[in-house]
C-alpha cells in the first residue's frame, strides 16, 4: 500500500484536456482546415508541444498560431480554472485524512500552478515546478528532490501521471507509477498501473471507494 500520492497538475489533477484539445482544434478551424478534436486529443496526450507541431505541419499553420491559443487559454483559466479531475478533491481529503501527503511536481510555472489550485481550492502539501530551475520531464530530478525535501520513501509514494514523460521520470526516481487515461486516448508508457478514473487508485492507497 502507498501512503503519500506525487500528482502531475494539467491533465491529471487538474482536467485540462477537454479545453486545450478544443483550442487547438479551433486553430485548424479558424484557418481554414477540419480535424476531429479526438484525433487532437491522441496528440496532446503524448505533449503539447509535439501536437503543435504536427498540427502545424500538417495544416501549414505557424506554430505561433498554437502557442498563442495556448497562451489565451491559461490566461483564461486564471480567472475560470479548468475544473478538477472528477474525485481529485475526494481523493486528496481521504489521503491527508489518512496522514499522507499530496505533493505536485509540474512544468508549470509556480505562479500559474498556485493560482490554477487554489482557484479548484485544493491545497497541495508541497509543488515544484521547472520554473524553480529544474529540467524538464523525463528528467527525474524534481521527482528526487521533492522526495528529499519531504524526507520520503519511493516505496510510499505512488507517482500519478498521464503521459509517458509522467512515468519515465517518476520511475528513474524509484517511484511506482500510475497513469491516468482513457480508451479514447490511450497511453503506451512505463508505468505499473493504469486506470481511466482517479477512484481507481483507492484500492493502491487502502482507500475505500468514494
Amino acid at each position: 500500500m502507498f501512503r503519500n500520492l506525487i500528482w502531475d497538475l494539467g491533465g491529471t489533477l487538474v482536467d485540462t484536456y477537454p479545453a486545450l484539445d478544443a483550442a487547438l482544434a479551433g486553430v485548424v478551424t479558424a484557418h481554414g482546415g477540419a480535424i476531429d478534436v479526438a484525433e487532437v486529443a491522441r496528440l496532446t496526450r503524448r505533449s503539447t508541444g509535439e501536437a503543435i507541431t504536427v498540427l502545424s505541419g500538417r495544416f501549414g499553420i505557424p506554430e505561433e498560431a498554437f502557442r498563442d491559443a495556448e497562451a489565451a487559454l491559461k490566461r483564461r483559466w486564471e480567472r475560470d480554472p479548468a475544473p478538477a479531475m472528477p474525485g481529485a478533491a475526494a481523493l486528496f481529503a481521504d489521503v491527508r485524512a489518512a496522514g499522507g501527503l499530496n505533493l505536485v511536481v509540474t512544468h508549470r510555472d509556480r505562479a500559474s500552478a498556485t493560482a490554477l489550485l487554489d482557484g479548484l481550492a485544493l491545497r497541495v502539501d508541497g509543488l515544484i515546478s521547472t520554473a524553480d530551475g529544474y529540467p524538464r520531464k523525463p528528467d527525474p530530478g524534481m521527482y528526487r528532490v521533492l522526495l528529499q525535501e519531504n524526507g520520503l520513501d519511493a516505496a510510499d509514494c505512488l507517482a500519478v501521471g498521464d503521459r509517458p514523460i509522467d512515468a519515465e521520470a517518476a520511475r528513474a526516481a524509484g517511484l511506482t507509477a500510475a497513469t491516468l487515461e482513457s480508451a479514447a486516448a490511450p497511453v503506451d508508457d512505463e508505468a505499473e498501473y493504469s486506470v481511466e478514473t482517479l477512484d481507481q487508485l483507492r484500492p493502491l492507497l487502502g482507500l475505500a471507494r468514494g
